[in-house]
Parts: C-alpha cells; sequence; structure tokens
C-alpha cells in the first residue's frame, strides 16, 4: 500500500467498493484491492429491496455492508453471536495482530443463566474498557438484547372468549 496520508481511507474504501476492475488497478495503488473491492466473501448482494447489500461478516453487528460495521476493514471490531444453552458470546478483534486472525480474536461469553442487565452491562464495560469503538456499544446491546430474545420460549396464544350473542347463546347451551 502506498503511503497517502491527505487521502481519506474512508473515501479510499466508497471509492474503491463501486469500482470497476480496470479501475481497480487505481485503486491498488491506494489501497489493497483484494480487500476492499466491490466485492469481498462477505459480501451478499439482493435485488430485492432495491439491491440492498449485507455482510456475513462475524464482526458486523447490523449485517450491513458499510465501512462503519464492517469487521475486516476495521482495526477493533465487536461482534456478538448465540452461544450454547441459550447464552450470548462477543467476539472482539484486537488491533495487536493484524496480520494473524486467529490471535487477534478474543471471545467472551455469558451463560443463558445471567440476567439480561448483567450481560449488557458486561457487554458496555468490556467494549469500554478495551477502547473499543463507543460508536457500536448500543448496536452490540441491541444485537445482545435481540439474541436473548430469540431463545425464549413462545407463548402460546390462549383461545378467543366468545363475546356478545354468542356468548349468551354458548351459556344458555350449557345450563
Amino acid at each position: 500500500m502506498a503511503d497517502n496520508s491527505n487521502v481519506s481511507s474512508d473515501l479510499i474504501w466508497e471509492v474503491c467498493r463501486t469500482v470497476t476492475p480496470i479501475m481497480r488497478k487505481m485503486c491498488g495503488t491506494i489501497v489493497d484491492p483484494d480487500t476492499l473491492g466491490p466485492n469481498n466473501a462477505y459480501l451478499v448482494k439482493r435485488r430485492s429491496g432495491g439491491g440492498s447489500q449485507f455482510s456475513k461478516d462475524p464482526l458486523n453487528l447490523m449485517n450491513k455492508h458499510s465501512r462503519k460495521y464492517d469487521g475486516f476493514v476495521n482495526s477493533k471490531a465487536v461482534g456478538i453471536h448465540p452461544a450454547a444453552k441459550g447464552g450470548v458470546a462477543m467476539i472482539t478483534k484486537r488491533s495487536k495482530h493484524q496480520n494473524r486472525p486467529a490471535a487477534n480474536k478474543l471471545e467472551v461469553t455469558w451463560p443463558g443463566n445471567k440476567s439480561g442487565p448483567k450481560i449488557y452491562k458486561g457487554i458496555v464495560n468490556y467494549t469500554a474498557k478495551q477502547k473499543y469503538r463507543a460508536d457500536l456499544r448500543q448496536e452490540a446491546v441491541a444485537r445482545a438484547s435481540a439474541i436473548r430474545q430469540s431463545h425464549r420460549p413462545k407463548k402460546e396464544t390462549p383461545e378467543k372468549k366468545v363475546r356478545g350473542a354468542k356468548a349468551k347463546a354458548a351459556a344458555e347451551k350449557e345450563s
């Protein structure tokens, strides 16, 4: 990668993600086109919904294809996933070992019997103390909350009570 300190990395990412293969050579002098090109291994394109682009990146909290949420682009990232027995697991990407993917990920797990607020407080405290991005804290807690809610058993719908004339007719029939 060339040293372009006067060019914002956000701008480079936005330009290089939509370029054609011919233009990728020009972006290659600024940033690695295989990493930030218009396609990557995590990208999911959908024609429905106006051509929405989603991401399968495990460190992407919102599953949106954007620089803000992509974990493989940012040096520090957070991912929340379901764990065994109704628990919640948080995967964090450390900036220490950038070239060693197995060494730069750390997983913290909360069991399913922990209360929701304790899990959310643990996520917020961990990300704050480790100086992770503050803009992702609310999304991380929302994701953990959605995972916890999906683990709850679904309530059965109660039988509908008859009302009005049908109720009177049913009462007369029983007596």
